[in-house]
């Protein structure tokens, strides 16, 4: 039985300076909103992963407007900001670029269910392993649902941040 070859469309140029800095631009936008404090007991802990979200969405439609090294600036920041452990955002989200970019073929011209399906399997490692390295760094076993109801929320919000993301792609790259 012969396997499907999957081959990738070649990317349509971006020629505007708004279009190629949007990635990053929206990644760091995502990063802010992860950190917005909200009068909202408990937010803190539970907030989604919206800078995965966006690291996820461009990594797959547009991996050559977001380089790796913006991505470890964004994480670094976002540790920083928030007062984690300086590197684990970064090194997550470079990881997720590492393993997008690596089965992005997959994910290019499929529908919305196939794409989520890849983001909740993304999600679930990042947010176990990152329970895990916080365990590690803390030297003690933390609450595991707060983890669960993060990684519950963030999938749940991510159609909502595609279409975002998704539009505004399509309104400043086709304006380019």
């Amino acid at each position: 039985m012969a396997l499907k070859v999957f081959s990738i469309p070649a990317l349509p140029r971006v020629n505007g300076s708004l279009a190629r800095l949007l990635p990053i631009a929206t990644t760091l936008v995502a990063a802010l909103v992860t950190i917005l404090p909200l009068r909202i007991p408990g937010y803190a802990a539970l907030t989604p992963a919206f800078t995965l979200m966006a690291a996820y969405h461009w990594t797959i439609y547009r991996p050559d407007l977001l380089p790796p090294l913006a991505l470890f600036a964004i994480g670094l920041a976002e540790d920083l900001l928030v007062g984690a452990p300086v590197g684990v955002t970064a090194l997550l989200l470079l990881l997720t670029y590492a393993s997008v970019l690596s089965y992005r073929r997959y994910f290019v011209n499929r529908t919305f269910p196939f794409v989520w399906t890849g983001f909740t399997l993304l999600t679930l490692c990042a947010m176990l392993a990152l329970w895990a390295l916080h365990c590690v760094l803390d030297a003690t076993l933390l609450d595991f649902r707060t983890t669960i109801f993060r990684t519950v929320l963030t999938i749940a919000i991510f159609p909502v941040a595609s279409f975002l993301l998704g539009r505004t792609q399509r309104a400043l790259m086709s304006a380019s």
